[in-house]
């Protein structure tokens, strides 16, 4: 019996990348009952996630229990490149977050910092255009507050081809156990607020035109 959690259902093919402590994809896993549809990432090894988010031992079990694909050491530049997840192809993509990383000498206002933020989310956009299916959905959440809202998420998807095809509103809540964290090396485990976040969600341009 297919089940649904918000803009997500057990029947898709989903690949989760850029997850902290894994509590987001361990949340849909445990709406959906089981999750063979899943692969979920992180940028880091196994052996750092567990210095960085301490929390994420139960998320993983319950992942792998469930028979979700859980992959370390993934990157959102040339994750069509990954010996695995180059011969697949989803129907939803989900960046919760991006973030390319803190730094004691930068603020997030810091146009070098914005820059930094702007080329991550190009590199992913260029690589998840490859594994997604025709017809699939590429989701980025993001805070669209200043600055984050400087970063211009839409001009880069569409410099990928992509194009918006819906802006939603994320509730936090409609996720239960998901704990949003900071990553990046300095007080990893801790949340952030959210502010005004919002899920971007993509689709290919020449699919979105018929």
């Amino acid at each position: 019996m297919e089940r649904w959690i918000e803009h997500y259902s057990s029947s898709q093919q989903i690949l989760l990348v850029g997850e902290g402590d894994f509590s987001f994809s361990a949340c849909l896993a445990r709406a959906f009952g089981c999750a063979p549809n899943m692969v979920a990432t992180s940028l880091d090894s196994q052996e750092s996630l567990w210095e960085k988010h301490w929390s994420c031992v139960s998320h993983l079990d319950e992942l792998r229990g469930r028979g979700c694909l859980v992959l370390h050491d993934v990157n959102v530049h040339d994750m069509d490149l990954h010996y695995i997840l180059k011969w697949k192809k989803f129907d939803v993509i989900i960046f919760n977050f991006p973030h390319a990383g803190h730094y004691p000498w930068l603020r997030e206002r810091d146009n070098q910092l914005i820059q930094m933020h702007r080329q991550l989310l190009s590199g992913f956009f260029a690589s998840a255009r490859v594994v997604l299916r025709s017809g699939g959905q590429i989701h980025v959440t993001t805070r669209d507050d200043y600055p984050y809202n400087i970063w211009n998420v839409e001009e880069l998807a569409a410099q990928a081809g992509l194009v918006l095809r819906e802006k939603v509103w994320f509730e936090k809540s409609d996720y239960p156990g998901y704990h949003n964290k900071r990553g990046g090396g300095i007080d990893s485990n801790k949340k952030f607020p959210l502010g005004e976040s919002y899920t971007f969600k993509f689709v290919a341009k020449t699919y979105y035109m018929y």
